[in-house]
């Protein structure tokens, strides 16, 4: 066998190799390095992680660091490249995606949503959560008719399904809440006539107020659950396409469903399909 040096890497590889098979672990090991110099320059990757998503971080190591399936996939994420992983958390998305105009993480792990794309590059979604409504058990409203005059919707505001709301509703009026809580709270306070949320965290809500509300069939939108990095103003795609290459691979290969099982949260997470 012979060695090769190719950006930084020793790659040992036989005789009787291919010059096409050669190329192709040469090609392969310069976009890693070029992944990595964009994505992890300083040897360490910061990976932001929305603590609100309850499926997607389902809880807390001995040493308090988050862990679930995002975590999980961020520390991957590092591995493929080479280097460290540090876990950054944000209480909420909008505040995820806000601190990209500071650079305080290297990737995210977050709903995908053209408002969020001004300074973020996103894969296709790797998972998908269902987005619905929870309404008075009487109501007679369906996904269908939501929107229409006299008709309050509450939501989480910045939230991806916010992000959709505000940019759909045309009729009804949406009302924005600035944490989970306070939005139920004020849906069943002040009697509005739905609760906007993801589909796993109404269901669960129901037991606020056992009788009184159900959650709707069907939904109004998939949150699109992707890895994203920072738009950098040379216009390079190391990053992303690196990126947007690990999230297919992490597909196909049944990672994301291995992980989604792992953290327990099978049936309430749903791998994206294939780009």
């Amino acid at each position: 066998a012979q060695a090769i040096l190719a950006q930084g890497f020793v790659i040992v590889v036989p005789y009787l190799c291919s010059q096409t098979g050669l190329l192709n672990i040469l090609m392969a090991a310069a976009a890693v390095a070029a992944a990595r110099a964009q994505l992890a320059p300083s040897g360490v990757l910061r990976a932001g992680i929305n603590l609100s998503n309850v499926l997607l971080v389902t809880g807390r190591t001995s040493t308090g660091e988050p862990e679930g399936v995002a975590p999980d996939l961020a520390k991957r994420i590092a591995s493929a490249l080479g280097v460290q992983v540090k876990l950054v958390p944000f209480p909420h998305p909008n505040v995820l995606c806000d601190a990209a105009k500071d650079g305080a993480w290297d990737v995210c792990l977050v709903g995908a949503d053209p408002a969020r794309a001004e300074k973020i590059d996103f894969t296709a979604a790797y998972c998908e959560i269902q987005a619905t409504y929870m309404v008075r058990a009487a109501s007679n409203l369906t996904i269908a008719n939501v929107d229409r005059e006299g008709v309050q919707v509450v939501s989480k505001k910045g939230g991806a399904y916010d992000l959709w709301l505000a940019r759909n509703l045309k009729h009804a009026k949406l009302v924005q809440e600035d944490t989970l809580d306070t939005s139920f709270d004020t849906f069943h306070s002040q009697g509005l006539d739905a609760l906007a949320g993801l589909r796993p965290k109404l269901l669960s809500d129901l037991s606020k107020a056992p009788g009184l509300y159900r959650v709707l069939d069907g939904h109004f939108m998939a949150v699109q659950q992707a890895l994203g990095c920072l738009k950098v103003s040379d216009g390079s795609t190391a990053g992303i396409d690196f990126l947007s290459r690990f999230a297919e691979d992490a597909k196909s290969s049944g990672l994301v469903q291995e992980l989604i099982d792992l953290h327990g949260v099978t049936g309430k997470l749903s791998v994206a399909a294939t780009a």
